[in-house]
């Protein structure tokens, strides 16, 4: 049996992967004295997946990738097919975003146009230092240059990944593949793209034997870097700490919170970081971000020394570095070129947020306070919150009786709805900024938003993901019009998938972030870039994806709409009607009380 037969290369009639497999030494399976026939490269790469635990694979299926299809197909696998490649990388973003440390899904698509359409959720996953291997079948190396359909320079995605990589043998197709994975889950994680062409799928030439996986730590921190943080944290008197999404990438919720519960210090997080420490903690704080209140920016200024952890302070987080941090500050993160780049430090540390936290605990000396000094973390952390509940309670007293609810209430109504354990996905658009400073996250793994790529059309895909990862829980996505327009097709995902997912659409018929700066920096009239006489109706959008769905005006009906979307089979979405005019919670946050 020969394995280079050119009958088996899939779209070629004159190519031979000769070259890449005359020799079997050191590969596996021997076609000269082994009946058993030699896999197609397409079924080697998709058992080399599951070996490294990956099970899930979303994509769109093509001419091109029917190799990998009918692997997956006969496997112990699942093939979830999205509608629109753009959902693909956001659903196995959200895949991993809700799972155990390193866990993480596949994903598949064609070239040219469906790898450029997923080029969106890799770069979102890149700035979220997010795990996933990207499938991407490559034009047949015997047309490259030569305009094939939908061929691209594999270069073109350099900037979007990790790291990317390209298939030349068919022989090392599988090994390039485990690399990816070990790549994809060392730490900082991130998305690898690997592209194997047509051609090499369907071959049945031998794999080289990849190497174990590396079970290598990632990187702990020096005695002397623990000891400088453990001596100027223990003479602080009012000390902050700020948890990134490192914390969670990383697996330390728990000793986040031990470490903030023995230095008795408030706790502030990014908006990737959200959830690291359960909201309803007395030392949580709040979350730094565009819409984060005077009091909480005055508790990060205010306080003698900072512990940054798992963050690298980007231009979102932190308003282009406007925000004001302790001058005594620390900053522990895996990438070196982050730290001094918008602070100044005291100490800069390249570690994993987990292993330098739980170092730093054992240092520490048990906390002993003295009477005047109990729970002062406590009593400032809940000094920044009984602050911001103010603001979230005028913002909907402010309300005409009359007039669409506010996102804030809304979004109230939702948490006290939905069982605490819940995975709740949220969109980017205006309600945004309401729901980071003002839905409580209870867990590291229950709350997903997309970071600074900010990219709208993530609530939906990303739900689809964690219900495919947390199938015990229920999982809700927060999503406003807009958003949700731009997945709209993944309202028949979800009802083809049968997943009990419950889609809460915000619906004010307007991008009204940005009319509401359209209106108030340029002039422009009240509503420019919204619909209000073409408004949308969601209800029948999902009913014809064959979603159930309900309309909601009152505050007090979504609370019952939700529930009955819960417990209900299926998937179902809520529309909530909401003020296009309602304040923007960073004008909100910051203004005089």
């Amino acid at each position: 049996m020969d394995a280079d037969d050119a009958s088996d290369v899939a779209g070629s009639d004159d190519f031979s992967d000769a070259a890449d497999s005359d020799d079997a030494s050191g590969t596996t399976g021997d076609s000269a004295t082994d009946p058993v026939p030699v896999p197609t490269v397409g079924e080697a790469v998709i058992d080399c997946l599951l070996d490294r635990g990956i099970e899930t694979v979303f994509g769109i299926p093509g001419k091109q990738t029917l190799p990998l299809n009918r692997a997956v197909a006969d496997r112990d696998a699942r093939f979830v097919v999205a509608r629109h490649e753009t959902a693909v990388t956001h659903q196995a973003w959200g895949y991993a975003e809700t799972s155990e440390p390193g866990e993480m899904a596949a994903t598949v698509v064609v070239p040219g146009p469906g790898d450029m359409n997923a080029m969106n959720g890799l770069k979102n996953a890149l700035n979220d230092a997010v795990p996933m291997v990207h499938l991407a079948v490559e034009t047949e190396r015997h047309v490259r240059g030569g305009d094939g359909i939908h061929e691209t320079p594999p270069e073109t995605y350099d900037t979007v990944v990790k790291e990317n990589v390209l298939v030349e043998s068919a022989a090392g197709a599988v090994a390039a593949v485990a690399d990816a994975v070990r790549t994809a889950r060392a730490h900082p994680q991130g998305p690898v793209r690997v592209g194997i062409p047509k051609d090499v799928l369907a071959s049945r030439t031998p794999q080289a034997i990849p190497p174990e996986p590396d079970a290598s730590d990632p990187p702990g921190a020096p005695a002397s870097a623990i000891r400088r943080a453990a001596d100027l944290l223990s003479r602080a008197d009012e000390p902050v700490l700020l948890a990134g999404g490192g914390v969670r990438r990383s697996g330390a919720s728990d000793v986040l919170r031990s470490l903030a519960e023995r230095l008795d210090a408030p706790v502030v997080t990014t908006y990737k970081g959200k959830g690291t420490i359960p909201e309803t903690h007395p030392l949580s704080a709040g979350v730094l971000c565009g819409g984060s209140s005077t009091e909480l920016r005055e508790l990060l200024a205010g306080a003698d020394v900072g512990l940054v952890v798992g963050s690298d302070l980007d231009a979102v987080a932190t308003a282009t570095w406007s925000v004001d941090l302790p001058d005594e500050l620390i900053h522990v993160t895996l990438d070196a070129d982050d730290i001094g780049f918008g602070y100044e430090t005291e100490l800069g540390v390249v570690a994993d947020a987990d292993r330098f936290m739980g170092a730093l605990l054992d240092r520490l000396p048990e906390a002993d306070p003295g009477p005047s000094d109990c729970d002062a973390g406590t009593t400032r952390a809940a000094a920044v919150r009984e602050a911001d509940r103010e603001r979230f309670v005028s913002v909907a007293a402010d309300r005409d009786g009359d007039a669409p609810l506010r996102s804030v209430e809304v979004v109230s109504e939702v948490r006290d709805a939905i069982p605490d354990e819940s995975v709740v996905t949220v969109d980017a658009g205006g309600f945004r900024l309401w729901t980071l400073v003002s839905f409580p996250a209870m867990g590291p793994r229950s709350y997903v938003n997309p970071g600074s790529w900010a990219t709208m059309g993530t609530g939906v895909p990303s739900a689809i993901g964690a219900a495919l990862a947390n199938p015990d829980r229920e999982v809700v996505a927060l999503t406003g019009d807009g958003g949700l327009l731009m997945c709209v097709h993944e309202l028949h995902t979800l009802a083809t998938e049968g997943l009990d997912v419950t889609v809460v659409a915000l619906n004010n018929d307007d991008y009204a972030i940005i009319s509401e700066e359209a209106e108030r920096s340029y002039g422009f009239d009240p509503g420019t870039y919204g619909w209000a006489d073409h408004g949308l109706d969601l209800v029948a959008v999902a009913n014809g994806m064959g979603v159930r769905a309900e309309r909601v005006r009152e505050v007090d009906a979504v609370g019952d709409a939700v529930a009955a979307a819960l417990a209900a089979d299926g998937p179902a979405l809520v529309e909530v009607v909401t003020d296009p005019a309602e304040p923007q919670a960073s004008e909100w946050m910051t203004r005089d009380r």
